[in-house]
């Protein structure tokens, strides 16, 4: 079955949700001992997607990497006061099968967790790391041509980057995966995409994840692209054993081998480097829009206006967000009233809208990917009750497959430019209109705004703003659509609309 037109997706950590239903059951916790009524509530709160971050099978290679690594300490202690060597799992993306983690139940567990989520309207994501493996993948030894080699000289010179492992073949000098601008990731080693043989495993790969859920997350998409595979590896990404490289783009192929058999199928990208439109291209349905949040949490609202310009296919196939598991807590880096004004405009603009667990109880503390707990946090009950409004707006129909458009404001008389920093949009379909407006920006300001006519003149306009319920205007509609609606907001101030027509 297709999505909305506009989903809403939650991402939860499974290792941290497992820890935390285990202490409160006083034993292990699997995906089965996940209750009913936790169900329940993401769906009531209307999410249509569930991303378990880190379900895949890691290895103690992995974990032994992140109990080693000097520069992962001060994070753990910061984040975690009473950290132990115990608390650390290894980092999620280190995958050493996409087999569901023997901790967290297996396989069986998964898939009735699943059929729990669709029987309540919801759809499950899973992870796809496609540029790197773990240090103990079976592949290492059994097939180590996949992977990007080096030389001793390499090794000598750039110990970050390589590693020597044993392999059936004997010992070789292997890369860490990277990218361009960073030194390797030390529990993973480069796959190589050049590989014609590696590239019809990791499609046989990608369709065994598709058969256990609805979509995917790709880790670091951009990655894979031929252009960066050049500018990152050279000729080092020639494939070792002298076969003929193959620098085809792997993403449309592979989308579409997936489409033939789960036309529903959904791809996610996390992308970077203003290649997002290079991604939807090859076939993304949705790509981060890292864009957009640098914007929002620079509060330059006219910035933002700007980045809502871009065209319309673009913007339905970007993920909105203000925090994930990479970014900090966007309690922690938005202000309280620049976070409100903030989460209009990402959840409320167009494409798909990308929630983090923690986010709407106020959490301050990014959990660690390596870390399988995270401290404990008071619940800020002033920015849940707004949460619990936004999410009200976000059900609505309109909201959800609707018309959008962006909307111009004009000056509120000569030499204002208060204006400048308003955004402001509709929605609007099966006989409903949301009018949103925003002040993104740090002063009072006003502006005039222009609503679509379609059938306000003749009209009494009621104007109710669902994020503020005591809030009730009435206007004229002739006044509406010609000299535009009269907006005065503080610092940070929104509406968000619900247009009513009467008599």
């Amino acid at each position: 079955m297709a999505d909305p037109r506009n989903p809403v997706l939650y991402q939860i950590n499974t290792r941290i949700l497992l820890y935390e239903l285990g202490a409160a059951l006083g034993r292990a916790a699997t995906l089965e001992d996940v209750p009913d009524s936790a169900l329940d509530e993401i769906a009531a709160d209307g999410f249509d997607w569930v991303w378990l971050l880190g379900v895949w099978q890691t290895g103690e290679a992995g974990r032994q990497v992140s109990l080693r690594m000097p520069e992962l300490q001060p994070e753990y202690r910061e984040l975690l006061p009473d950290f132990t060597a115990d608390d650390v799992g290894g980092s999620p993306f280190a995958v050493r099968e996409y087999v569901v983690h023997r901790d967290f139940g297996g396989p069986g567990a998964l898939e009735r967790f699943r059929r729990r989520l669709a029987e309540r309207g919801a759809k499950l994501m899973l992870d796809f790391v496609p540029n790197h493996t773990a240090l103990d993948h079976p592949w290492v030894r059994e097939h180590p041509e996949f992977y990007v080699h080096g030389t001793d000289a390499d090794l000598a010179r750039e110990p970050q980057n390589y590693i020597r492992v044993d392999t059936r073949l004997g010992s070789r000098v292997l890369a860490h995966g990277r990218d361009p601008y960073f030194p390797g990731w030390t529990d993973t080693l480069q796959v190589n995409y050049r590989h014609a043989g590696f590239r019809e495993a990791m499609l046989a790969v990608l369709d065994g994840i598709a058969a256990q859920c609805d979509g995917v997350r790709c880790d670091m998409a951009m990655l894979v692209l031929p252009d960066v595979i050049r500018r990152t590896w050279g000729d080092r990404a020639r494939p070792a054993d002298g076969s003929a490289p193959g620098d085809d783009p792997f993403w449309p192929v592979a989308i579409e081998r997936v489409r033939r058999r789960r036309p529903y199928f959904v791809f996610l990208a996390e992308a970077y480097w203003d290649l997002e439109w290079a991604l939807q291209q090859q076939g993304f349905d949705y790509t981060y829009d890292k864009r957009c949040y640098d914007r929002l949490r620079a509060q330059d609202g006219e910035a933002v206006r700007g980045h809502l310009l871009a065209d319309l296919d673009y913007q339905r196939r970007s993920a909105r967000f203000l925090e994930n598991h990479d970014e900090p807590r966007a309690a922690a880096v938005f202000p309280p009233a620049v976070h409100h004004a903030a989460a209009i405009v990402a959840f409320l603009a167009p494409g798909l809208r990308f929630i983090h667990d923690g986010q709407r109880s106020g959490r301050r503390l990014r959990a660690s990917n390596h870390l399988r707990r995270r401290a404990a946090e008071p619940i800020d009950h002033e920015l849940a009750s707004y949460y619990a409004r936004l999410l009200t707006c976000l059900r609505r129909w309109e909201a959800r497959n609707g018309d959008w458009r962006l909307l111009e404001p004009a000056p509120a008389w000569v030499g204002n430019r208060g204006w400048e920093r308003f955004v402001t949009f509709s929605w609007s379909g099966a006989g409903r209109r949301l009018l949103v407006a925003v002040n993104y920006g740090p002063t009072q300001a006003q502006c005039y705004l222009t609503v679509p006519d379609e059938g306000l003149r003749r009209r009494r306009i009621v104007l109710c703003d669902l994020m503020n319920p005591i809030t009730i205007y009435e206007r004229d509609g002739d006044e509406l659509a010609g000299s535009g609606l009269y907006l005065d907001l503080p610092a940070w101030g929104y509406h968000v609309f619900d247009v009513a027509t009467l008599p």
